[in-house]
């Protein structure tokens, strides 16, 4: 079994001050030593380095370089994947969606949602819940998961 992750437990396991630092930090460690395939789609890589870097969204926002190596470190790892849109990612990301109405922030949810079905990843951690609104995608919240029972 194959899983992704967001970029919010990017960014959490990133801030220190964050009270969802520790959990994050513990997932993504917990990823990083493997051996279970991971997937870090480069739509999450960008979204966390324009965030983290960003003075007015991140309250002590890294260097650039900081931001890089950290992601760095975690694609070095010999069972992580960074792919991206396959041959056919437009009819998918159609397929997907279907007759949704999806804008805003959901654009970016529905892109990452279609490149997990074209990479048969079916499991995603994150903190946000607009992922559950995907057919045939489970999204862990692994903040939730220290407190309770999984999320769908």
């Amino acid at each position: 079994m194959s899983v992704t992750i967001d970029a919010n437990i990017l960014l959490y396991a990133s801030d220190e001050q964050s009270p969802r630092h520790d959990a994050a930090a513990a997932l993504l460690a917990q990823l990083a030593a493997g051996p279970g395939l991971v997937y870090l789609f480069w739509p999450v890589a960008m979204a966390y380095l324009r965030i983290a870097t960003h003075p007015n969204i991140f309250d002590q926002p890294l260097d650039p370089a900081e931001a890089r190596r950290n992601l760095s470190q975690f694609i070095g790892r010999a069972h992580v994947r960074c792919p991206g849109e396959a041959e056919g990612f437009w009819q998918a990301y159609q397929d997907l969606v279907g007759a949704d109405t999806i804008r805003g922030n959901l654009v970016t949810d529905s892109h990452i949602a279609a490149l997990m079905r074209q990479h048969g990843v079916t499991t995603i951690f994150t903190a946000d819940r607009d992922f559950r609104r995907f057919t045939g995608i489970t999204s862990r919240d692994p903040f939730a998961e220290a407190t309770g029972p999984a999320s769908r």
